[in-house]
């Protein structure tokens, strides 16, 4: 299992421990992470499963696809690291890893 933490803007953090292969999106959403509503599910089409990647972590995600570009674009959020959880799987080298989650997505 690789652990991740989420931690939401406020600064409520929640460790989960994810099955390779797993979204993050699910990782989150089966561990209880608040700030991941995943509102369409995993489908590339709400925008709602926003994570902040710290630069150190970012070569661990590869570049994003257009559709997961064009989301990200949609939902106006600049910050930089941000990607979609739900196009992202969990890897072994992600064991460890913090990523941050925007206001926006607090509940």
């Amino acid at each position: 299992m690789v652990k991740i933490t989420f931690v939401e803007n406020d600064g409520t953090r929640t460790e989960v421990e994810a099955e390779e292969g797993l979204s993050l999106m699910k990782a989150a959403t089966y561990g209880g992470v608040a700030g991941i509503s995943a509102d369409c599910g995993g489908n590339c089409a709400c925008g709602t499963c926003r994570v902040y990647v710290p630069e150190a972590w970012r070569h661990v995600f590869g570049e994003p696809k257009d559709s997961e570009a064009e989301m990200i674009e949609f939902s106006q959020d600049t910050t930089d690291g941000v990607r979609l959880s739900c196009q992202t799987r969990v890897t072994p080298e992600m064991d460890g890893m913090e990523l941050g989650l925007p206001d926006s997505q607090h509940y």
